[in-house]
């Protein structure tokens, strides 16, 4: 999808807003009847989630130090 180990998401509330941004239009695809779609969206939420779960944030930050 794209780079989550990448300076711009440093903050926790930006990675919590995106998450929270594409499960909320997976629910509401869910919610108008677009099945499919939804459990796109979903998919991509839990993926996201589980990525920025898991980057080492302490070396994302020390990189972007250097820079």
């Amino acid at each position: 999808m794209f780079d989550v180990a990448s300076p711009f998401f440093l903050p926790v509330w930006r990675r919590q807003l995106v998450v929270a941004i594409v499960v909320s239009w997976g629910l509401f695809e869910l919610a108008t009847g677009a099945t499919i779609w939804g459990m796109i969206f979903l998919g991509m939420g839990g993926i996201a989630a589980f990525k920025f779960w898991t980057a080492d944030w302490s070396a994302v930050a020390e990189e972007d130090e250097e820079a």
